[in-house]
């Protein structure tokens, strides 16, 4: 199944801050990972969040993470932050949600 990739406004701003070497890994991680299998988990590249209801998942990409939300038809990006950032940035606007 295909899905469409669409970033939140704030992810286009965190997007565009990255320099160009990482933007184009990011293009291209999100095109291979999350286009076609992007509930996939994987030991370390793909992570299903716990006790969150959103974001739902966690695309690593070098020293970058991306956080997004998966529908039946769209990945939605919600942030992309530097490793060093992640923690904070989910604690700020990660919803708690259902226990798994």
């Amino acid at each position: 199944m295909r899905f469409e990739i669409v970033l939140a406004p704030e992810a286009v701003e965190d997007f565009r801050a990255l320099k160009a070497n990482l933007r184009a890994a990011v293009r291209e991680a999100l095109e291979t990972h999350l286009r076609h299998e992007a509930t996939k988990t994987s030991q370390s590249r793909i992570k299903r969040l716990r006790g969150l209801s959103r974001p739902q998942y966690r695309l690593r990409v070098d020293e970058v993470r991306v956080f997004y939300d998966v529908t039946t038809t769209t990945v939605e990006v919600l942030a992309i932050v530097p490793k060093s950032e992640a923690a904070s940035w989910l604690a700020r606007f990660g919803s708690p949600g259902r226990r798994k």
